[in-house]
């Protein structure tokens, strides 16, 4: 009595010890029980070709294409995100030349400081933005004026910016102080003093959300506005 006699009289194949070695050799024996079951080979995902010989290309197909489908959807979410990331960029460079423009056209340091203002909240949605300078010597007007030595302490003596929560004291966002939640800081140094002297200054842009402006973030087009403020600023020297 062989395998499948025994299994069709209801008995145990595997009762005295039949383990896979002797399926396959059996089998490998006799192919004509599974080439020939249509039905068995179709529930398997199996079909055959010639005699002897079981095509496994439709199992074997199906996890190829399946495999194939999952990189092509990881590709088409990652090269969608690459496309977001891009369009966000591209937007956020078109906005800062335009406020670069902007500021161009300002005709003295009052207007400049409203015009900052102005360009940060309609371009980038920011509370508010205002340009501080150092005493001593003359404050512009619509400038905040910052005690001696307030650049450095801020920023430390090689810092070029400044990115995180707010500042308590500080007091640059005049009416909308009370809403801002993290700022941004870029050191200036425009050369508005006597003979063109440079003065410590800053740019500032403040958030009314606490991950506004965080550590991680890159500032250049933030550092790009400032250095527009700033060339524009020496157009107009100061007294003192």
């Amino acid at each position: 009595m062989d395998l499948f006699e025994d299994a069709a009289n209801g008995d145990d194949p595997l009762s005295d010890g039949l383990h896979w070695p002797r399926v396959r050799a059996w089998l490998h024996a006799h192919p004509g029980p599974l080439t020939e079951d249509r039905a068995l080979l179709e529930e398997l995902g199996l079909r055959a070709t010639d005699r002897n010989v079981v095509d496994f290309g439709t199992a074997a197909l199906g996890r190829v294409e399946a495999r194939l489908e999952a990189v092509v959807e990881r590709e088409t979410d990652a090269r969608r995100r690459i496309e977001t990331i891009a369009r966000a960029n591209f937007a956020a460079q078109t906005q800062t030349h335009v406020a670069a423009l902007d500021l161009m056209e300002a005709t003295g340091h009052s207007d400049l400081a409203r015009r900052l203002d102005g360009v940060a909240q309609a371009r980038f949605g920011v509370a508010g933005a205002a340009i501080a300078l150092e005493k001593p010597g003359v404050i512009p007007f619509g400038w905040r004026a910052l005690d001696p030595g307030s650049v450095d302490r801020l920023m430390s003596e090689d810092g070029l910016h400044w990115l995180g929560p707010r500042i308590e004291g500080l007091n640059l966002f005049g009416a909308v102080e009370d809403t801002i939640q993290s700022i941004a800081l870029i050191r200036m140094a425009p050369r508005i003093g006597p003979d063109g002297t440079a003065r410590h200054a800053l740019c500032a842009f403040g958030s009314t959300e606490a991950d506004g402006f965080t550590p991680a973030m890159g500032c250049e087009l933030a550092a790009f506005i400032a250095r527009v403020v700033e060339r524009m600023a020496e157009r107009w020297p100061v007294a003192g």
